[in-house]
């Protein structure tokens, strides 16, 4: 049964990314290199279903588990214009780390980070028929960020 009024989700998390991190500009501990496991969870929505009533086959989510183990899996995030960046990529050269930088590597913007990828990767999996309206990503069970888009 298909409404354009009408709208479905579903949910599938990921867990168990290990990964180190720092931020740089953190007037605390925080600007020192730590770890997590971290934690995804995608929120899915549709108007309509598949033939088989998903919203999101997830047996076709392996290239975003793909994804999320090349970025996050035993990785170390630095926020772009870290000024050791050149030091962690010569550390990287010797194998001492796998070096993933991006504009904000807290939870926040791993949530922003996460989105942007996904998204396109729906569209061009879907052709827009499922988009993704919420991210949560966690840092460890205490912790996490939640990016929600409102008005869909």
């Amino acid at each position: 049964m298909k409404s354009s009024n009408t709208v479905i989700e579903s949910s599938k998390t990921f867990r168990n990314f290990p990964c180190a991190h720092r931020r740089f500009r953190h007037d605390g501990h925080c600007a020192w290199v730590h770890g997590y496991s971290r934690s995804f969870t995608l929120w899915f929505r549709t108007h309509e279903p598949t033939e088989n009533g998903f919203v999101m086959d997830f047996g076709k989510l392996k290239p975003v588990k793909a994804w999320l183990e090349e970025t996050f899996d035993h990785t170390l995030l630095l926020d772009t214009g870290d000024p050791l960046i050149d030091q962690f990529r010569a550390i990287e050269e010797q194998g001492g780390c796998k070096l993933v930088v991006f504009d904000d590597v807290g939870m926040e913007g791993t949530c922003r980070h996460v989105k942007d990828w996904v998204d396109r990767w729906l569209e061009t999996e879907t052709g827009g028929r499922v988009w993704l309206h919420s991210v949560e990503v966690r840092e460890n069970d205490k912790n996490s960020a939640r990016l929600s888009l409102s008005g869909d």
